[in-house]
């Protein structure tokens, strides 16, 4: 023990015998061994006791033992591991808190045999264990293995110094340089422990031996990594590597890591969100991935982001139907006024409903002018079915992936407005309004009519495929609606795939009705204001609907009566409750000014070569009056008023046919020689087209012509060709309404236009005289003032009164 004893300085053989007592130290979650210098905090009762009388000690050595469970704060000597390690105190440093921090140098190993005392602080009995000397071949082969591996590990941890080397090759004896590295080792408390209980030399080296030679080989395999990761990742494969280790780390520390927590309420909500199979396949496959890749990287965002649309959008979700027929006709009949056949297919598909349940939702199509009640039918529909309503809107939309969506190579890719919708509406069946569908483009993006054909097709639309998805999503029990202005517009393959319902627009009485029902009642509660206080008669109403409106729908109306309560809330708010009463067209003039429109078709007609037409237009069907002038000229025909080609050429025709005919009419047949002719139509700042002004046309000339005065109660439209014929046009209904808002009479239309008249409200045909033409003929026969002055050898035209039956 030579070596011992200049190691420890003043320590002897007889300073450590059998049967001595020393002051024991327990120690929690660490292990000295003899030769080794460790700092300790002391902070329990009876530890600071045993410091503040090492003072008094012959010699500053206490025992150090190490407990089996460190949660033990008074430990007995069961608590503690038999053999442990005389030490002595180098240096004890008090805190303010009373706790100490000693500096404690590892001498002998001990052993205890016997507690002598435990208060104030414990004593035992030890004896010391002396190692014996190990001079074979055997322990210097172990102990070169053991440096050899040393150094190997201190290359492998730069945490250590490069002197530690110099350490271990400074060390001859053995038994020190298996307690010197097991001192240092990464091992638990217990195997520590064996190793101090391990006298003989050899196995102690074997022991130390092997777990060096695990924590070589752990090094090393972490040296590969690193090496690996150097060559092969890049920035973000290092910090995905770190966030792994991280990970690692929080999940041995019981710390929840919040991405991982996300990741999992995600595969929770794939469970819960019954998804189809192949829709569940492509969320599970796109979590696996997520769960694989760096958190902050682009790539981790649009994963995320396919996996909340996915779960997102409903897949199974189903309100249903309100099947009761009549509470669904009373929510339409309170919702608006009219419009008999929309309600009439409503009723007829929920019927059908009824009867078979996997019936497919139609596609309806709602053409008519604006305001006359397209978009709050759609709502209307939906409540009286009791099903969610989205609305989007085509007007202008030119992108093919404004309907099928981006493909997720795009940056900020997302799905198309109708997957986007049926996120918004949350179920599979909600009726699903497509607003100016006639006003959807085109462009070199691709053409979005194109993409809604596999929308609007009910043996397609169960597999529709969006591009951002990539998933077969189930439209068909979707109930579309879509609205237009005119359907002329829509291509003719979408317009196939649609049913088409017209909505030509109000009668006077539908649209007074509309305005005491609906229109007043809504501006009243919008403008604060109670029935009680405002007071518009009938009368008044009346006057705003034929004087300052003019229009098939009810959305200038609204405007005007708008206007009126606006003009009552000032009032009211200068402190004058009223209540305000508004009959007359005087009571309406400080709110609406002078009337904006008068019948003048009377004094319009009073000259010869005028008539007056009707047409149809986007906004419902309108008059417009045809003037013919003649001049001094060379026989040209000048055709003034943004006419179209169509209507150019029903000019032509119809000057053509008066040449033809000019004999029987008692014109001139040199007439042309030396005037010209100037056909204009006023309102010239606004296009006009169509071939419904032919017989307008050739009226208006065989007026200026023959010097006969056309009726100004009369109105017509049709078709012509030069062999006389009056053919077909649309928009009748529209047409008819025009005409009575314009005070006329009489109207003039096409034999084969009869049929149309059933769609005219029967107040309307009540109040007009229609007479059907064939031949041009007919129409100069009604429509002139004094058709006997011609030479016509024709029938009387057909008038009623009425509709034919």
């Amino acid at each position: 023990m030579a070596d011992d004893d200049e190691k420890t300085g003043e320590l002897t053989d007889q300073d450590l015998s059998f049967g001595d007592e020393l002051p024991v130290l327990p120690i929690r979650n660490a292990v000295l061994f003899p030769g080794a210098v460790a700092p300790f905090d002391v902070g329990r009762e009876k530890s600071v006791a045993l410091v503040e009388d090492i003072d008094n000690l012959a010699q500053p050595v206490i025992a150090i033992f190490a407990q089996r469970d460190p949660s033990t704060d008074d430990p007995s000597q069961a608590d503690l591991y038999p053999v442990g390690v005389a030490a002595r105190v180098l240096k004890a440093l008090k805190h303010s808190s009373g706790n100490y921090s000693l500096i404690l140098q590892g001498l002998v190993r001990i052993r205890m045999e016997g507690v002598q005392q435990l208060d104030p602080y414990m004593r035992a009995r030890i004896s010391r264990l002396d190692q014996p000397k190990a001079e074979d071949v055997e322990t210097e082969a172990l102990a070169m293995s053991l440096r050899d591996i040393a150094k190997q590990v201190i290359q492998l941890m730069p945490e250590l110094p490069r002197e530690a080397t110099s350490l271990i090759d400074s060390i001859n004896e053995p038994g020190q340089l298996a307690d010197l590295v097991a001192a240092n080792l990464d091992a638990p408390v217990d195997e520590k422990a064996q190793l101090l209980e391990t006298i003989d030399v050899k196995e102690r080296i074997r022991k130390v031996l092997r777990l060096l030679t695990r924590q070589l080989e752990i090094l090393k395999m972490r040296e590969r990594i690193n090496s690996q990761i150097k060559e092969e990742m890049g920035k973000n494969q290092r910090e995905y590597v770190l966030r792994q280790q991280l990970k690692a780390i929080k999940e041995e520390l019981g710390e929840e890591d919040g991405d991982q927590g996300d990741l999992d309420v995600l595969d929770e909500r794939i469970t819960k969100a019954n998804l189809p199979q192949e829709a569940e396949q492509v969320a599970r496959k796109q979590l696996k991935r997520l769960r694989s890749m760096q958190v902050g990287s682009a790539e981790y965002t649009v994963v995320r982001t396919y996996i909340d649309w996915i779960l997102d959008i409903p897949w199974s979700k189903e309100t249903t139907d309100n099947m009761d027929i009549g509470e669904v006709r009373r929510v339409l009949e309170e919702d608006h006024s009219g419009l008999d056949k929309v309600k009439k297919r409503i009723v007829e598909y929920l019927a059908v409903r009824k009867l078979k349940k996997d019936k497919k939702g139609p596609i309806l199509c709602l053409i008519g002018p604006p305001g006359v009640g397209k978009t709050s039918l759609g709502r209307s529909i939906a409540r009286s079915l009791g099903r969610k309503f989205v609305r989007i809107s085509l007007g202008g939309v030119h992108d093919e992936a404004a309907i099928r969506g981006h493909r997720r190579t795009y940056v900020g890719a997302l799905p198309g407005q109708v997957i986007q919708g049926m996120k918004k509406a949350g179920t599979i069946n909600p009726v699903f309004m497509l607003d100016e569908i006639d006003k959807i483009g085109h462009d070199f993006r691709g053409d979005p009519a194109a993409a809604l054909l596999e929308v609007l097709d009910p043996e397609q639309n169960d597999t529709f495929a969006d591009h951002y998805l990539e998933i077969p999503y189930d439209l068909s029990k979707v109930m579309f609606v879509a609205t237009a202005n005119v359907g002329d517009t829509i291509p003719p393959p979408l317009r196939d795939r649609m049913e088409i319902i017209e909505i030509p627009g109000y009668t006077r009485k539908e649209k007074l009705d509309i305005a005491r029902d609906h229109l007043l009642p809504k501006q009243l509660e919008e403008h604060g204001l109670k029935a009680s206080q405002v007071d518009i008669t009938i009368k008044a109403l009346e006057n705003v609907i034929d004087h300052h409106t003019r229009e098939a729908g009810v959305r200038n109306l609204e405007r005007q009566i708008a206007t009126v309560i606006r003009g009552i809330a000032v009032k009211v708010a200068e402190g004058n409750q009223g209540p305000f009463r508004v009959e007359t067209e005087e009571d309406l003039r400080p709110y609406l000014g002078p009337p904006r429109f008068i019948s003048d078709v009377a004094e319009r007609t009073a000259e010869t070569g005028v008539a007056t037409g009707l047409a149809w237009t986007s906004v419902g069907g309108e008059i417009l009056f045809i003037e013919a002038t003649r001049m001094h000229g060379s026989g040209k025909l000048q055709l003034t008023g943004q006419l179209g080609d169509v209507m150019k050429e029903s000019a032509q025709a119809a000057m053509s046919y008066v040449r033809t005919r000019a004999k029987a009419l008692g014109i001139a047949e040199d007439f042309l020689e030396k005037h010209d002719i100037h056909i204009h139509i006023p309102a010239g700042a606004m296009p006009k087209d169509g071939p419904s002004a032919g017989v307008t046309m050739m009226t208006s000339l065989v007026s200026l012509l023959t010097g006969i005065n056309v009726r100004h109660d009369v109105a017509m439209t049709g078709e012509i060709t030069l062999r006389g014929r009056v053919l077909p046009v649309g928009g009748i209904k529209e047409k008819v309404l025009a005409a009575h808002r314009a005070g006329i009479k009489r109207v003039i239309l096409p034999e084969r236009n009869v049929a149309d008249l059933e769609e005219v409200p029967g107040e309307i045909k009540n109040e007009l005289e229609f007479v059907s033409v064939s031949k041009m003929d007919d129409v100069l026969e009604a429509a002139l003032e004094e058709p006997s002055r011609l030479k016509l050898k024709v029938e009387t035209p057909a008038t009623t009164g009425a509709a034919p039956a």
